[in-house]
């Protein structure tokens, strides 16, 4: 992306009234947006806690970090913005010695807009390029070493776990097969690959879609990293403090819908509604990327009001 268009911020943040209603932060408040991308949401959260409070922009991107500046610059708030993983949520924490008194966060799962822009970092197959995938800290190696690394039966887990993919060991074995005249080393060399094992046939979605998103989370740590990112929230929180997460996916959701209904059951959380938010239906024409989004809310229950507990 330019510098130019990242400046006009075109980039729409998925779900923004609901966030900032069920967030419900007041001025002098801290709160951490975990995924800050083009800082669409981070705009109006340090709106919010005002010129007393502060903002936490975390993301694992460095070349993101730019855009949200130039978003936020403009901001009556302070914020404070991080190169760092969810995994190190703790140690952000305790470096801005605010563990334990963060009123509210937010976690935007998924890809950025801003990297499905640049076509060289290989996110969107509709353009060759790199098949890299890595979306910055903590990706080791690109997309294309697990390719023309793994063998027939690793690429089948991977395809299946992180892709729900029925038709996993067809693209397995086409791709060890095709690797064995040529690398398999570009977006589009894989995605014709899938799409001669799995023609479309009129699907909504194009074949390689599971293939790429399975790459992607496995380049990435991608639900290793969620974890530990509700895990982190879940103490870094204050009592009454809440955490939102918008995830695009059902690997995603399902495993943010079990930590939160663990927490729940243990006492530890409360949620602030009843399962999840989805986009209104004018948000949806609007923005296609909101069309798959949900949305989910806890609360961290202080220890005098647990269950169980004197």
């Amino acid at each position: 992306m330019s510098a130019s268009s990242g400046d006009r911020f075109p980039h729409v943040p998925v779900l923004l009234d609901e966030v900032i209603r069920y967030l419900a932060l007041e001025q002098g408040d801290v709160v951490l947006d975990g995924t800050v991308g083009s800082a669409g949401h981070s705009a109006k959260l340090v709106e919010r806690v005002g010129p007393r409070g502060l903002l936490l922009g975390l993301d694992r991107d460095r070349e993101i970090l730019p855009h949200a500046r130039r978003r936020l610059a403009t901001a009556a708030g302070r914020f404070h913005l991080v190169w760092a993983l969810f995994s190190e949520i703790p140690e952000v924490l305790e470096r801005f010695d605010v563990a334990g008194s963060v009123a509210g966060m937010l976690f935007d799962l998924g890809v950025s807009s801003l990297q499905f822009d640049r076509a060289e970092r290989g996110f969107s197959f509709d353009r060759d390029a790199p098949l890299d995938l890595r979306m910055g800290r903590g990706a080791d190696e690109p997309a294309s070493a697990l390719v023309n690394r793994l063998g027939v039966e690793a690429l089948v887990t991977m395809f299946e776990e992180f892709g729900e993919e029925p038709r996993a060991r067809a693209i397995a074995e086409a791709i060890v097969q095709e690797r064995s005249r040529r690398p398999v080393v570009r977006t589009r060399h894989l995605a014709e690959i899938v799409d001669r094992v799995a023609p479309r046939r009129g699907a909504k979605i194009h074949p390689a879609t599971r293939t790429f998103q399975a790459l992607r989370i496995a380049v990435n740590h991608e639900l290793d990293e969620i974890d530990a990112g509700l895990a982190a929230a879940f103490d870094g929180l204050r009592p009454g403090g809440r955490l939102a997460v918008i995830s695009f996916q059902s690997l995603e959701d399902r495993l943010v819908k079990r930590a939160f209904k663990e927490g729940v059951r243990a006492g530890r959380l409360r949620e602030v509604v009843k399962g999840a938010l989805k986009p209104s239906a004018e948000e949806r024409r609007r923005n296609r990327r909101s069309r798959s989004a949900k949305l989910r809310v806890v609360e961290v229950v202080g220890a005098e009001n647990r269950q169980g507990e004197s």
